[in-house]
């Protein structure tokens, strides 16, 4: 089981921002903006790269998961960032889909 998997099944503590059935919101242990909360679904898909059209209303559900997240932080309105990284390459370190949501700073672009 991964480790996303145990977080959402209670197995391995987080601070919860928002929980449904379907999604778990939490703050990350190492965080890179003062708001960084990731977004997964509780059931385990691998990454985006691994979505299936089946997932269709997850992968919904996870974007408006990521905007309540926002408003819930106060950062709604200011602006804030959701990245989904798909595969190692990427920069993805845990294999379970998850959004990031960033804010409470001025960001620039391209990141990194």
């Amino acid at each position: 089981m991964c480790l996303f998997c145990k977080i959402a099944n209670k197995e391995i503590p987080s601070k919860v921002v928002l929980e449904d059935e379907h999604v778990l919101a939490f703050h990350d242990v190492n965080p890179q903006a003062p708001t960084h909360v990731l977004v997964i679904p509780k059931r385990h898909i691998a990454g985006i790269g691994q979505a299936t059209p089946e997932d269709e209303a997850i992968l919904g559900r996870l974007l408006l998961a990521a905007r309540r997240v926002a408003e819930l932080a106060g950062i709604a309105e200011s602006g804030f960032r959701t990245v989904i990284n798909s595969g190692a390459n990427a920069g993805q370190t845990v294999f379970h889909l998850h959004v990031h949501v960033l804010g409470g700073r001025a960001m620039a672009w391209p990141p990194g």
